[in-house]
């Protein structure tokens, strides 16, 4: 028997299995085809199938396909240079082109947009310059035996109000009832009064009678707590605290504690308190002093106190010198 005969069914195995797979691979390749081009298009020949790294499985494992091959459109089954007209044909008949299109991405708008604050509005402008004696009817005067004459003597004492009394110094202010209320037959203390009384200046004059005792910085602590608590009780109020008027160089010399060097070291601490927005410093002694620093012998009846046709050199100053209110 011939050795073909033997072997004849083994054969036709073989070759029949060879062919079906080779039927199966041209027809896994033509499904793909029309998978990947529903548009139509003759299939190209040989192996034009692209894996999913842009590589061909004929090329070695690895190698990409050349720019050209993926260039305009990138997709399997395009062809990688297309004319504008052939572009402007791409539309496949039977796709309605919708319109459709990416709807816009919102910007980031960071942080949240906080309210504005509104802006405070600004400090009145201060101004010192000239008034008139209606100004002091809402002014208290705080004070010893000078600020009495002030009172006594002066226009201002039918104008404005003054709690003052002989001997009365800045450490006895709020603790001394030398306030007469109206309807008391007892007399109460500046701290109660301004409980009850409202006022929107507050002249203070004391120190002559703090002379013999402390020392400027200690008088000065003193009169500044003396001010904070006016501004408890009257925080409206514009302070002016009124330099201690100077002797005159007669009694400055006569070597005891009154001098005028002393009093300028005070009202120089006494200076300091002033902050020119609620509190101001005035030094009246411009007004009544000559030109070596002391008290005009003239104006004085005993080197310390004015004499009353002179207060009105020192009301005129006060005139000269308020905050301007608008």
């Amino acid at each position: 028997m011939k050795w073909w005969k033997r072997w004849a069914f083994l054969i036709t195995l073989v070759i029949t299995g060879v062919l079906y797979f080779k039927i199966d691979e041209d027809l896994l390749k033509t499904i793909r085809w029309e998978n990947m081009n529903p548009m139509g298009g003759e299939k190209p020949e040989g192996d034009w199938e692209l894996l999913q790294d842009g590589t061909n499985p004929t090329t070695t494992p690895g190698e990409a396909l050349p720019e050209e091959d993926l260039s305009q459109g990138g997709e399997p089954g395009q062809a990688g240079d297309q004319s504008p007209e052939s572009q402007e044909g791409a539309d496949a008949p039977g796709i309605p082109d919708t319109g459709y299109q990416e709807p816009p991405v919102p910007e980031e708008s960071g942080a949240e947009q906080m309210p504005a604050e509104p802006e405070p509005e600004p400090e009145p402008e201060i101004r010192m310059g000239r008034v008139e004696s209606d100004y002091f009817s809402d002014a208290l005067f705080l004070g010893d035996s000078r600020t009495v004459g002030l009172g006594q003597y002066g226009s201002l004492g039918d104008v404005a109000t003054f709690y003052a009394s002989t001997g009365m110094t800045i450490y006895k202010i709020f603790k001394s009832e030398i306030v007469e209320m109206p309807g008391q037959q007892e007399k109460i203390t500046v701290d109660e009064a301004l409980q009850h009384q409202s006022f929107n200046k507050i002249y203070i004059m004391m120190g002559i009678n703090e002379m013999g005792g402390g020392t400027p910085e200690s008088f000065a602590q003193t009169y500044g707590e003396v001010i904070a608590r006016l501004q408890e009780l009257q925080p409206q109020a514009i302070i002016y605290i009124q330099g201690i008027l100077k002797v005159t160089k007669a009694r400055s010399d006569k070597g005891d504690y009154i001098n005028n060097e002393g009093i300028e070291a005070r009202n120089a601490a006494l200076s300091l308190l002033a902050d020119g927005e609620k509190i101001f410093y005035l030094d009246v002694n411009q007004a009544v002093c000559d030109e070596d620093g002391a008290l005009v012998k003239d104006y004085t009846f005993d080197g310390v106190h004015l004499k009353a046709k002179y207060i009105s050199l020192w009301e005129e100053f006060l005139k000269d010198n308020a905050v301007l209110l608008d």
